[in-house]
């Protein structure tokens, strides 16, 4: 479990220095009880509704979105599969392809932002999940697997998958040290130092021996090594400058759903302070995620208990994991708020975070009036507010105003009309 950062663990680096911006995008499945979400009134200082509680807290960085949509989600003749539209338009704003073998979406928002962002990092993005990829029945429409499994795009061929492991997540950023203890990562950076001279050396023992065509193929594989010794290089400076607080090497996944989230949040948080990443995608399920919740008394799958068809009993079931699901998030943002960013403020200050999905009424399967929450430092966005906009308003209208905040070149993607107004 992670220590909360004591003023002895603050990064050695310069008070003077501005902070770096950083982006998170945390995925809610299968939209949520519009009559327990959208608050009553808007402007400033609106009455957070049940769903939204949990976010009272932080109403001064928090501003709900009302009226925002997703319309590429749309069927357009396209049939059923509404939850792998849901997953691969949410940063996207872009139709899929209808296939169960070829792959054609569109880069999300996500590896837009890491595009600029990620270059002055040891990773460029992470993308974390809290459910494991949907095997045997877990695809949706005839679309392939990867659209319920992820919603970050590299390109528009190329999924991002996403870690649900703990212990591979921690792995990823710590490689296989016992903790995070600066001697034992630097043990681990010296140790693949050590092999990545002896990879490159001999591959510029063979380079004469070889032909065009596969000089070529070793030329992009010697691309791929010097990525990998930026990042081995941008480690080694961090493990000199930052003090983390201390984590064990996790053993495994808790079995007890809030217990695995708090943890994967606890790892992104770290990785956020070390200024390991500025870029973090997070799903709280896959999309058409049908998980029960038994810790809140809510036996049935989630996505079965959507089409609640009206049914008062069944729409009571749903609020109950959006406020879970909000109640979760409303711990990441404690997290990053209590987290010293090394600048003199905290984490939050330095990170926009857009909270959502692109389901609206799951019930009946809607891609507008979606649940959306930014919450966000204020040196970015205001916050207190609640913000409604004409119906079918581009979500990705939101990415542009974030991207700009954050000095990410960016003048249009997916169905993006402009900068949304009044943000």
């Amino acid at each position: 479990m992670a220590l909360p950062v004591l003023d002895a663990m603050t990064p050695a680096m310069s008070a003077a220095s501005p902070a770096p911006a950083r982006l998170v995008f945390v995925f809610h499945p299968n939209g949520a009880i519009p009559s327990r979400w959208m608050p009553g009134t808007k402007g400033k200082n609106f009455e957070f509704t049940p769903s939204l509680k949990a976010l009272e807290p932080f109403r001064e960085n928090t501003t709900i979105l009302s009226g925002l949509a997703q319309v590429q989600g749309n069927p357009f003749g396209d049939g059923g599969g509404d939850h792998s539209r849901e997953g691969a338009t949410w940063l996207t704003g872009v139709h899929p392809l209808r296939s169960e073998t070829e792959l054609a979406v569109g880069i999300s928002a996500d590896q837009i932002a890491a595009n600029t962002l990620g270059k002055q990092t040891q990773f460029s993005s992470l993308e974390v999940s809290l459910e494991s990829p949907g095997l045997g029945g877990g695809c949706d429409g005839h679309y392939s697997c990867a659209l319920t499994n992820t919603v970050s795009w590299k390109n528009p061929s190329t999924p991002l998958p996403m870690e649900p492991s703990p212990r591979m997540l921690f792995e990823r950023l710590f490689g296989a040290s016992e903790s995070t203890n600066p001697a034992d990562r630097q043990a681990r950076l010296e140790e693949q130092r050590s092999l990545l001279d002896y990879v490159t050396g001999s591959i510029y023992r063979l380079q004469s021996n070889l032909g065009a065509r596969d000089r070529i193929k070793l030329s992009n594989y010697l691309d791929s090594i010097r990525d990998i010794e930026r990042r081995i290089e941008k480690a080694e400076a961090q493990n000199d400058e930052v003090r983390l607080p201390e984590m064990k090497h996790p053993a495994g996944t808790p079995a007890g759903f809030e217990d695995h989230a708090r943890l994967m949040i606890d790892l992104q948080t770290i990785a956020l302070q070390a200024d390991m990443t500025r870029v973090i995608t997070f799903m709280l399920g896959r999309a058409q995620s049908n998980r029960a919740y038994p810790n809140i008394g809510v036996s049935g799958g989630h996505h079965s208990l959507t089409h609640h068809q009206n049914n008062p009993e069944l729409i009571e079931k749903v609020a109950r994991i959006d406020q879970h699901l909000v109640s979760i998030f409303a711990y990441y943002v404690d997290k990053l708020k209590t987290t010293s960013d090394g600048h003199g403020g905290n984490l939050l200050d330095d990170t926009m975070i857009c909270y959502g999905g692109s389901l609206g009424d799951s019930n009946i399967h809607q891609h507008h009036d979606l649940p959306i929450a930014l919450v966000a430092g204020n040196r970015f966005f205001e916050g207190n507010r609640h913000l409604v906009y004409p119906k079918n308003t581009p979500l990705n209208n939101l990415f542009l105003s974030m991207f700009a905040k954050a000095n990410v070149p960016c003048e249009k993607f997916g169905d993006s009309t402009g900068l949304l107004p009044n943000v």
